[in-house]
């Protein structure tokens, strides 16, 4: 029985801490430790979140003033629950904290959870753990008469604010009319690519992530979706527009 009662007291003394640590005007600090050893750890944890995160959102640090990203930075650190205690994936939980818990805060840009996602997604990216060559394809096929197949590390994405052009000069109030689309991708040297893209090819990227149909067909398809009357313009520029993505290793060639 004492040796549970040490437990207890042990557990209670852990989770005392780390409250205080976490929530320092919520909490108390325990009371057997000098408030100056205490102060060490409270600036030694915080600190690290908030120079990871300002790591990995580096536009989205430089758009807040130092004092508005330490807030930021501290509200995560207080309110948010991670998933997981892999430090890697702390950029992930921030994102979740914004999407989840934050949610119209006096101060925070109307495009705080779109910059956020775009500036995870190169992260994201790198720390896949999918290699190119892993989906089995044939790299010289036909791209028009074989089936296209598209990297698993090429993402297309859709925002309705322009994330890739803001910074501390340029910060809309309001989003465009037209979304906008970007694909990005991470090729062989495990270098992650960002580009903007248009419509048509925003739509052929997703017809492509099926992985059913032949080049021509899906570029057909397209034709009648946007209803271009001519299909031989159409299948010359989109033969032109699938092996500029081949080149890129967005494609990685035919189904064999």
């Amino acid at each position: 029985m004492p040796s549970v009662n040490r437990a207890e007291k042990l557990q209670q003394m852990q989770m005392s801490f780390a409250a205080h640590i976490r929530n320092p005007d919520a909490a108390p600090a325990p009371s057997d430790v000098e408030d100056r050893r205490m102060q060490i750890y409270r600036e030694l944890f915080f600190n690290n979140i908030s120079k990871y995160l300002a790591s990995n959102f580096p536009v989205l640090k430089k758009i807040y003033s130092d004092a508005d990203w330490q807030k930021l930075a501290r509200d995560f650190y207080t309110e948010h629950r991670a998933h997981t205690p892999l430090f890697p994936e702390l950029p992930k939980e921030f994102l979740r904290y914004v999407q989840e818990q934050r949610v119209d805060r006096a101060g925070d840009p109307p495009f705080l959870l779109e910059l956020a996602h775009y500036e995870w997604v190169e992260l994201a990216l790198t720390l896949d753990s999918r290699e190119i060559d892993e989906l089995e394809a044939d790299p010289q096929g036909d791209l028009l008469q074989g089936v296209p197949l598209l990297s698993p590390l090429a993402w297309p994405l859709a925002y309705t604010f322009p994330v890739h052009r803001i910074g501390p000069e340029f910060q809309p109030e309001k989003a465009p009319a037209e979304p906008t689309r970007l694909l990005v991708y991470r090729n062989r040297k495990d270098q992650v690519k960002f580009m903007q893209i248009n419509p048509v090819t925003w739509l052929l990227l997703e017809k492509l992530q099926a992985g059913e149909h032949s080049g021509q067909d899906i570029l057909l398809a397209i034709a009648a979706d946007i209803g271009h009357a001519d299909s031989h313009a159409v299948l010359e520029h989109g033969k032109q527009l699938l092996q500029d993505l081949w080149q890129r290793e967005v494609i990685l060639g035919t189904r064999p």
